[in-house]
Parts: structure tokens; sequence; C-alpha cells
């Protein structure tokens, strides 16, 4: 059976890009409209005059091609501009973009410099990437202390990816001491969001038998759920698990796997921790209304 998974997510791989901005260019995919070029050649001469809001948005059209050729450098200038301004997302954004290269070369200590800006703000995704960066040596020395310390953050704003690293950091020991227990907490959460890894994870650790009594039934539940959502090793610890129990036990696992679905992963687990989505009102995103 596959052993607790170690690695921790890369940088590179930040919530598939740049933070998106509420805006009105269009997105045609047809090329650019004498709309969309108006638009655009109005909010570059806000943005020209200092305009943070429009700065900011300048920068997501032209990252993400919103009614004008993607142009990463581009949204690199404009993000640069709305972040010495104080803008919390488009200090995320600018610390995503140099840590990716897109815009400019690859330079994990200006991407760290720029998350710490945005992290220190309470903004949990680059609390999340800050966590990632120590974790990794990216920019920073490799610090596992300093890692647990920006997940754990983040984890508690009910970031999925967090909750999940710092469970890993827990059941690995470091950085911090080594316990299962709160290594399973923090899978629960992630779990109770739908996140594949946390689900093989807990599987593991029902299988076996750390920080809990060893229970196949539990662990071939979250195989399942896991395998089902994409899990990479999931099918496998899965069947491997299917090996040591009755076909009783397999079905009560079904059952227990379907139920858990239709309740969206909530509650699925007895000793389950409630806790909090990214969109609680206990944390969260800064809202696009007010991300200075």
């Amino acid at each position: 059976m596959k052993q607790l998974l170690v690695c921790l997510f890369s940088v590179l791989a930040l919530y598939g890009g740049v933070v998106q901005a509420k805006v009105n260019a269009s997105v045609t995919g047809q090329g650019i409209t004498r709309d969309d070029q108006e638009a655009v050649m109005w909010r570059r001469l806000i943005a020209t005059r200092g305009d943070v809001r429009a700065q900011y948005n300048l920068g997501v059209i032209y990252a993400n091609g919103q009614g004008v050729p993607q142009d990463y450098y581009e949204a690199l200038k404009w993000f640069r501009l709305a972040a010495v301004q104080g803008n919390t997302l488009a200090q995320y954004n600018l610390g995503v973009m140099y840590a990716n290269g897109q815009g400019a070369s690859r330079n994990y200590p200006a991407a760290a410099q720029w998350l710490h800006l945005a992290a220190a703000k309470k903004y949990a995704r680059a609390q999340y990437s800050l966590g990632v960066m120590y974790s990794n040596g990216q920019g920073v020395p490799q610090d596992y202390q300093e890692a647990a310390k920006w997940y754990q953050l983040a984890a508690a704003q009910g970031n999925m990816r967090a909750q999940f690293n710092l469970g890993v950091l827990y059941a690995n020991g470091h950085g911090i001491s080594q316990d299962h227990q709160e290594a399973m907490k923090w899978y629960l959460l992630a779990a109770a969001q739908g996140y594949a890894d946390a689900q093989n994870n807990l599987g593991l650790l029902y299988a076996e038998g750390r920080g809990v009594a060893q229970d196949y039934v539990q662990a071939y539940m979250w195989f399942s759920l896991a395998a089902a959502r994409g899990g990479s090793e999931a099918q496998g610890n899965r069947d491997e698990a299917a090996t040591k129990m009755t076909p009783s036990q397999i079905a009560e696992a079904q059952r227990m796997a379907r139920d858990c679905k239709q309740r969206n992963y909530k509650n699925c687990d007895a000793g389950m921790v409630q806790g909090h989505g990214e969109d609680s009102a206990l944390g969260g995103l800064i809202p696009d209304r007010d991300n200075r």
C-alpha cells in the first residue's frame, strides 16, 4: 500500500494562475472587437492616472486574454503598478507570475517578497503559497517550521491545500512533532471539501492504524471516494484493502462511500472535525470589492 504522501505542492500549480477579477471586458474568443478595444483603452487611460483598481483589472485582462491577446508582460506591468500601491490581489498575482516565469524570468526571491506582502494581510492563498515556498526552499531557505506556520494560517481560513499539506507535515514530523491524530484532523477538513489526496491519506491512516484504530471498512470508503475524484494512488490502495476484507465489509464500505458522496463529503467519519470551507464567513478570500 502506498505510503503517506510526502511531496508538497509546487508553487507552479497555485490555483491555476492569477486570481479572477470582476471586469467588464468581454471574452469573445473571436478576436478583439471595437467595443473591446474601446473598453481597454478607457481602462488604460484611468490606470495611467494611478487608479489602482483599473491597474489591477488591466492585469487580469491581459493575463487571461479577455478581449485582448494574452500578454503576460503587460499583465505583469499592471499588476506591479497596483501592487506597489498595496493592492492585495495584485501582490499575490505578481508573486505567482514571478514563480511561474510569466511575463518575466522565473524569480523565486521576488515571488516570495510579493507573497509575503499579501500573506501579511491575511490572504489565504498567499499564506498557502508561502508555505509551499518554505517547504521546497524556493526563494527562501527551506524551513518546515516556517512552512507549518503559513499553512496553519491558511488552513484556519479553510484553504484545503494548506489543510492537506499541514496534515502531511504532522504525519511526517517535518517542522512539528509527529502526530497522526493531528494529521487526521487536517486531512478530514480537506477531505470534507472533496480533496482527493486528503481522502486517500485518510484511507492510509485507517488501513495502517496510525492515530486511529485500524479499520479497513473506513479505509476502503476513503480510498473509493479519492479514486472517484481521480486520486492517482487511491484505486490501487482500495484494491489492496479489499484483499483484507470480507464481501460484507466491502459492501458496507461501498454503501458508506455512496452516502458520503451524497452528503457532499460532510460528516462521513465518526471523528469528523467540523470546519469551514474557503467560502465561509470565518476566513476565505478577500472580497473583490475591497482587495487592497
